[in-house]
């Protein structure tokens, strides 16, 4: 008993290790927003700021045009999310539903798809949308984004629709519906966690990107809202530490406040998708 007493108290003591791990940057950015010049430049910085000020923040908005880079953000991260959901939610039905090698095949290729660094495709994706002409374009970074977010939207989405009994949809096959009136009318709205939850999830990976947004946009009233947070960088690489701080700040609360509402729906389809066989 007091083995298990004392091996419980060291996970909790590793987990709250962890945590204040995690929390120190996000706590120290906060911090850095809130102080004045004369303290980011002190040697000796101080845990909170001595005298809050709201200056790094007009600051930023003055010199980078945040608000433009932010509606460009949301409107790729919005475009990506809606068309991975449409496309993942057919997709993850026939692969639950239908497990043919053939879907065994895809399901295994989803997950080594994820293992492929950013850099390895960036030469003949540039090349591809360079063709369809969609280079510095917001439509192209959406096309982008929705390749990229559609093999873990179909992960999850699988996980959920073995959750849902298959006898609801053959009683609904008894009495006459088709296969695109199940989906629609049966499957899809017990899907509706899911399906929030995977395009959330799609919304947050887009929202934080930055390598795809660096690379193919180019003219700055197109740059998304982390590429702009690098124009706070010198040319000598010296950053200007408060504005800096403050937008980064600024940038970070959307993904936050989204990933508190859908951790949980995460991490019930994912445990869904793994206990069902």
């Amino acid at each position: 008993m007091r083995t298990s007493r004392r091996a419980r108290a060291g996970q909790y003591a590793a987990l709250l290790a962890y945590l204040v791990f995690l929390a120190f940057p996000f706590l120290w950015l906060v911090s850095t927003a809130f102080k004045p010049a004369r303290e980011l430049a002190s040697l000796h910085p101080t845990w909170l700021p001595q005298d809050p000020t709201l200056d790094n923040f007009r600051q930023a908005f003055d010199e980078q045009p945040l608000l433009r880079a932010a509606l460009n953000s949301l409107v790729a991260a919005l475009g990506a999310a809606v068309i991975a959901v449409l496309i993942a939610t057919p997709m993850a039905y026939v692969m639950a539903r239908h497990r043919t090698r053939l879907a065994k095949a895809a399901t295994g290729w989803v997950v080594v798809s994820q293992a492929f660094p950013f850099v390895l495709v960036i030469i003949p994706l540039f090349l591809v949308l360079k063709n369809l002409h969609l280079i510095n374009s917001v439509a192209g970074l959406v096309m982008v984004y929705v390749v990229w977010a559609l093999p873990f939207a179909l992960w999850m989405l699988v996980g959920y629709v073995r959750a849902v009994p298959a006898e609801m949809e053959e009683a609904a096959a008894v009495d006459g519906a088709g296969k695109v009136r199940t989906l629609v009318s049966i499957t899809a709205p017990l899907l509706a966690p899911g399906i929030v939850a995977t395009a959330l999830f799609a919304f947050i990976t887009a929202w934080n990107e930055f390598f795809f947004a660096l690379v193919l946009l180019k003219t700055p009233e197109k740059q998304t809202l982390p590429v702009v947070l690098t124009h706070f960088l010198g040319a000598e690489g010296v950053a200007d530490l408060g504005p800096l701080a403050a937008a980064a700040f600024l940038a970070t609360i959307p993904s936050l406040v989204v990933f508190a509402l859908i951790q949980k729906r995460i991490t019930g389809g994912m445990l869904a998708g793994a206990v069902k066989s």
